[in-house]
């Protein structure tokens, strides 16, 4: 089977209050004529399909036109998992609609073994065995303990994957020595997917990845995906990328540039053919359906650089960051008053602000890019160097709070609301 391995759409989100619907309509539509002039078998997609665990009636009706426009082709099976952003009930709720169009869903995790599943070829004959493992929260892996601090939790999450991870070997085993017996010639792939932060992946600053936890911030070694995996399907991360180096263990990264940080990077997503059980790998590159640009200096470079893209005569996101010396009261204005119709400014930024102490504003200016544990570190820095705090009260407060997000998280009325 021939399979493509996509991940991290979040369909919905918006860049500093501009909504993109027409950029993730055009990415679906490429994606979905992608499957046919590929011939496409198996469709993955590692996590975090939509950016929030409510999605809007836009997002949610590209993601299901989507799917029907996908199913009418020769991709014969769409598996989607859920990631971090995602909410597990939403995504799980019409699986036995979907599962007629042979689109498999696992929002909620699942006892380990009921993750893997038999995919079969146009002729009805086993062909492919996927591990399909969500993000997996903290009440998947583990019991919180009142007596647990950082340091137990990261070593009891790391155990509780690590033991995920290997059931889904064992049970993929299984079915692939059942096949083995019946057909020698041909063996049978298995492809495990996981929505995480694999220990050798590469963040860059500004590519809206969020952190999983603290403490370790949910770096799982790669040691966990067993030689059993053929090849290892990796959502979360944005940048396209091997992990360790290693051809069978890869994130596709997000197909949009989720950050004005990304803005020159290739996007991709990666199209796997197996020769028995060796993997071959292509990157095919996805169009970039928005022109973004940074720009950065004093008034006078910033205002030369924008009147050459105004001249190209076409539409583009702008990230201004003013270096100049003196302070420009309404910088702002004055930007607004330069750009030509083709140009939309969505952030303006200076050299002070990013290396000013943290204020209000600037919390508030840079909300939707941070965690609920980047806003409590940010107060304790603040409360740090207002009133003085050392190491093991910082320490005793971020597991305090840990406690407070991890009980509400396990709560039932809220356990798929807040993603962090």
């Amino acid at each position: 089977m021939k399979i493509l391995h996509t991940s991290d759409w979040h369909l919905g989100q918006a860049l500093y209050g501009r909504k993109r619907h027409e950029e993730f309509r055009l990415f679906l539509e490429w994606l979905a004529q992608t499957l046919r002039e590929e011939s496409v078998d198996v469709l993955l997609v590692a996590g975090d399909i939509f950016d929030s665990g409510l999605p809007s009636n836009q997002a949610q009706s590209l993601y299901y036109r989507f799917l029907c426009e996908a199913a009418k082709g020769p991709c014969r099976h769409i598996v989607l998992t859920a990631g971090n952003h995602d909410s597990p009930s939403f995504l799980d709720a019409p699986q036995a609609i979907l599962q007629a169009l042979d689109v498999h869903v696992i929002g909620h995790a699942l006892a380990p073994e009921k993750e893997v599943l038999l995919l079969n070829d146009a002729n009805g004959r086993p062909a492919l065995v996927i591990c399909a493992v969500p993000f997996l929260r903290d009440r998947d892996l583990y019991r919180i303990g009142i007596e647990d601090g950082t340091d137990e939790r990261d070593a009891l999450l790391a155990r509780g994957m690590h033991e995920h991870y290997r059931i889904c070997a064992e049970k993929a085993e299984s079915l692939r020595a059942e096949y083995a017996s019946r057909f020698p010639s041909s063996p049978l792939p298995v492809v495990a997917m996981g929505h995480l932060f694999a220990a050798g992946g590469a963040v860059a600053e500004g590519d809206g990845v969020r952190d999983l936890r603290i403490g370790s911030l949910g770096q799982i070694s790669a040691d966990i995906f067993s030689p059993t995996f053929d090849y290892v399907a990796l959502g979360h991360l944005h940048g396209p990328q091997k992990v360790n180096k290693e051809e069978r263990i890869r994130y596709s990264g997000s197909p949009l540039p989720m950050g004005f940080g990304e803005v020159g990077r290739p996007k991709s997503v990666c199209l796997v053919e197996f020769d028995g059980r060796t993997p071959s790998v292509r990157t095919l590159p996805v169009p970039l359906f928005q022109k973004m640009e940074k720009i950065s200096g004093d008034l006078p470079a910033i205002e030369a650089r924008m009147k050459d893209l105004d001249e190209l005569g076409e539409p583009v996101w702008l990230e201004v960051l003013y270096t100049g010396s003196g302070i420009v009261s309404d910088l702002r204005e004055r930007l607004l008053e330069k750009a030509g119709p083709k140009l939309e400014i969505l952030r303006v930024g200076t050299a002070h602000s990013l290396n000013a102490p943290s204020s209000e504003e600037d919390l508030g200016t840079a909300l939707e890019d941070m965690s609920v544990f980047d806003v409590f570190r940010r107060r304790l820095d603040d409360l740090e160097r207002q009133n003085g705090l050392d190491e093991e009260q910082r320490k005793s407060l971020l597991e305090t709070y840990a406690e407070a997000v991890n009980e509400l998280l396990q709560a039932d009325k809220g356990e798929d609301a807040c993603a962090y």
